[in-house]
């Protein structure tokens, strides 16, 4: 117990995790699957449950393609440009840093510049129908097909261009990013100073609790468990299953 308050227990790192199967839908090159974004503070990783695909991805070492194959992990930091190929029934459990600002639009999918520079018109392709109003699912699917086929499309124009200029050609769509996400950032941070950060900041305490010979935090130890995901949802890339897994802030 820290100050007679018991510890808050958070998942580990205050990280999130959900289950992503990847979409099958075909793009304008012949490939299938998800919706090409960047992260603008967050770190992402997958471990692959099953199936097969890549991920190709547009940064500082230019365009690479990571094959992803069953117990294969791969993570990248903010800033690359991502896109999940699948294969056959790629599967992926996903792992995201800083709990509760991915949720909260830290991802910019890579529209055609004149959606990057606009941002109603980026909100306008970007988000689908709510489910409160009862559309049908068929109605949020094609909505989100829509946005897959233009951040293809734009994810292709920027891989020729990083094939062209070199990787200079990318600063455009990162000063894009900052604009669009310039307006959350005071509630980001509050976010993550409730989340991420003070689970850093519980582990600090544990420590100094340890070092001044008191453990009396190991006296407040839980289990806890999800049997089912919260949610089910049309994710950026594929069919998410989305466990609440961190305290509420």
């Amino acid at each position: 117990m820290t100050n007679g308050v018991a510890p808050v227990t958070y998942f580990p790192g205050g990280t999130s995790v959900s289950r992503l199967r990847v979409y099958s839908w075909v793009a304008s090159d012949g490939l299938a699957g998800g919706t090409p974004h960047l992260h603008t503070s967050c770190s992402e990783a997958y471990v692959v449950l099953g199936g097969q695909g890549r991920v190709q991805t547009l940064s500082v070492d230019g365009f690479t393609e990571t094959p992803l194959l069953p117990s294969a992990v791969v993570w990248f930091s903010p800033g690359v440009i991502h896109r999940l190929v699948n294969d056959g029934d790629l599967q992926l459990l996903v792992i995201m840093q800083n709990s509760g600002l991915p949720e909260a639009g830290d991802a910019m999918m890579t529209f055609p510049p004149e959606y990057l520079a606009d941002r109603d018109r980026y909100r306008a392709a970007a988000t689908l129908p709510s489910k409160l109003g009862g559309p049908p699912d068929d109605e949020i699917e094609a909505s989100a097909r829509r946005r897959q086929r233009l951040a293809v499309d734009g994810f292709l124009a920027l891989r020729r261009a990083v094939e062209e200029h070199g990787t200079a050609a990318l600063t455009p769509t990162y000063d894009a990013a900052r604009a669009l996400v310039a307006p959350n950032l005071a509630n980001w941070r509050k976010t993550w100073s409730l989340g991420a950060s003070a689970a850093a900041e519980q582990t600090a305490d544990f420590l100094s609790g340890l070092e001044a010979g008191d453990a009396s935090h190991l006296a407040d130890a839980k289990v806890q468990s999800r049997l089912t995901p919260d949610a089910h949802a049309f994710g950026m890339c594929g069919y998410l299953d989305v466990y609440g897994l961190n305290p509420s802030v």
